[in-house]
Formats: C-alpha cells, sequence, structure tokens
C-alpha cells in the first residue's frame, strides 16, 4: 500500500450558502490539492462533515471527486459508524475501482471494550473488498483504539494495512511502531505530531490543513520522510500556528476559513457546527496571507 504513504488530505464538504453541496467548489479544491502536491485524497471523512451528508449528497461528493481526480492520485473512502452491522453491509456493498482504500473509525459512542473493537474490525475485514484503514480518535469516539488491539487486528488480517493515529500520544504512537510488520503502515491523524511521527518510522499523515496549504505540508512530510529533519522542521515551525487555529472553534470551521480566504470555496458548515468567528477568521488569514501572493 505506497498509496498512503506521505500526505493524503481529509477533503472538506463545501456548501453553499442554502447549505447544498458546492460541486464546483469541491473540483476547484481537488484541483489545488493535487497542484500542490499532495499525495493521495481521503473522500467524506468527519473533516467532510460526513455525518451531516444523506446518501445521496454522499453519491454526489463521490462522483464529484472521482471526475475531478481523473485517476490522477489514490483516493480513500470513510466508511464508519457505530453499528457493526451497518458498517459492514456499507463495506460490503461497496464496488469501485476508483478508490484504493477504505477508512474506518473506530466505533464512537458505544464506548466498546478492546474486545468489541476488535470483532467490529473482523465483521468489517471479513468482507471488505479493498484494504482497510483503521482510524484512531479518541477524543471523537469517546474510547482509545489500544496498541495491543490495532497490532493484533494488523497481524490477523492482511487486508487491514494502516492506521490513522489521532490519540495524540507520543508513547502511544511509538509502541504502534515498535510493533507493527514492515507492511503496516503507520499514519499520524494529528497534524501537529505528524512530521514527528514521520522522523520516527511512520508513513505520513491524513491532514487537515495540508489541503489549505498543500505545497508547504506536503513538502515537511516529503524532507521528513526523505530524512531531512533541517528543512521539514523550518516548514514545521512556520505552519505550527495554523495547525492549531484551524481546530481552535472546531474542525472544519477553521480550515474553511483558509479556504474563504483563499476564494476556493464559503466558509459555510452544516448545524450543530457552525462557521468561524469573526475573530478566528481574522487571526486565520493573518496567519495564510505570507504563504498566498496575492489576497484581494
Amino acid at each position: 500500500m505506497k498509496q498512503v504513504v506521505g500526505t493524503g488530505v481529509a477533503l472538506v464538504t463545501p456548501f453553499k450558502k442554502d447549505f447544498s453541496v458546492d460541486t464546483e467548489a469541491l473540483e476547484r479544491i481537488v484541483n489545488y490539492c493535487i497542484d500542490g502536491g499532495v499525495d493521495y485524497l481521503v473522500v467524506l471523512g468527519t473533516t467532510g462533515e460526513s455525518v451531516t451528508l444523506n446518501k445521496a449528497e454522499k453519491m454526489l461528493v463521490m462522483a464529484t471527486i472521482v471526475q475531478a481526480n481523473a485517476g490522477r492520485l489514490p483516493l480513500v473512502l470513510g466508511i464508519g459508524g457505530n453499528s457493526t452491522y451497518r458498517v459492514a453491509h456499507e463495506v460490503q456493498a461497496f464496488q469501485s475501482d476508483d478508490f484504493d482504500a477504505i477508512l474506518s473509525v473506530s466505533p464512537y459512542y458505544n464506548k466498546p471494550t478492546q474486545e468489541g473493537i476488535y470483532q467490529h474490525f473482523k465483521a468489517i475485514a471479513a468482507v471488505a473488498a479493498k484494504p482497510i484503514i483503521l482510524y484512531n480518535v479518541p477524543g471523537r469516539t469517546g474510547s482509545n483504539m489500544l496498541p495491543s488491539t490495532v497490532l493484533r487486528l494488523a497481524s490477523d488480517f492482511k487486508n487491514i494495512v494502516a492506521i490513522k493515529e489521532a490519540s495524540g500520544d507520543r508513547n502511544q504512537v511509538q509502541e504502534l511502531l515498535d510493533g507493527k510488520s514492515d507492511d503496516f503502515h503507520i499514519i499520524s491523524g494529528d497534524d501537529a505530531t505528524a512530521l514527528e511521527t514521520v522522523l520516527a518510522g511512520g508513513s505520513g499523515v491524513i491532514s487537515v490543513l495540508g489541503q489549505g496549504l498543500p505545497e508547504q505540508f506536503s513538502n515537511m512530510i516529503r524532507f521528513g520522510l526523505e530524512g531531512n529533519q533541517e528543512e521539514a522542521s523550518k516548514l514545521q515551525e512556520a505552519l505550527s500556528t495554523g495547525m492549531h487555529l484551524i481546530f481552535e472553534e472546531g474542525n472544519p470551521a477553521g480550515i474553511k476559513s483558509i479556504f474563504e480566504t483563499l476564494k476556493l470555496c464559503d466558509v459555510t458548515v452544516r448545524l450543530p457546527l457552525i462557521e468561524a468567528s469573526p475573530q478566528l477568521k481574522e487571526k486565520i488569514r493573518t496567519f495564510v496571507k505570507p504563504f498566498i501572493k496575492v489576497i484581494a
């Protein structure tokens, strides 16, 4: 799965003022990310506000991205939830040559035990026709998928090929790196610690900020993978403020504010999320300004 090495970006779903999906803006963002040098695109993840989209809207987002991408980059599709039966059924039914892998989040709200998490992904792995990337994000799910569970799943199911690890726990990341096989990928799910993960032996990142500043973020990860810590660290320092600003009032309100500054899409998000405050927008605009040539 070399397709998941480097910088992946968790694409937003742009909305018009009436909250309908803005396909033209989505096309612009896809092309902007590709031109900026990212390595793969993640579709319908949390950043894409997938939980607020109905089935027809999800199909529209997928079709728009597939068409705009035109086979240029690998695509990863988010399929997750807290009903094992529903997720397994959706994964089994998914048949598309346009996507290279599935990203599936650990069950949220239910707070399953480690054995429950294992059985959840076992059921998904049994029916999946695509490689699976596990997603651990305790801050959103309410439970932490421990390294022992991840490594057990990776050992037992060959189609479980990677984890997007967003616990923010450096010791947990290191335990995964120390225990994994050579062909299992540890992908950072946290922009702020992405370079640290890569320098320790990780395969890259699935980033939020990376879609707003794709050239700079992709170069940072690329330098890290090449072992060029000096150049990578310079970019890390330059991007650090933005990594925190975009999450200050929730995701994707922050990254959509960057896209508004870049004139790529509107800031509209769907309830219960609300757009960034004027104060945060101004801080984000100030952060972005040095990275772009002209802001009207």
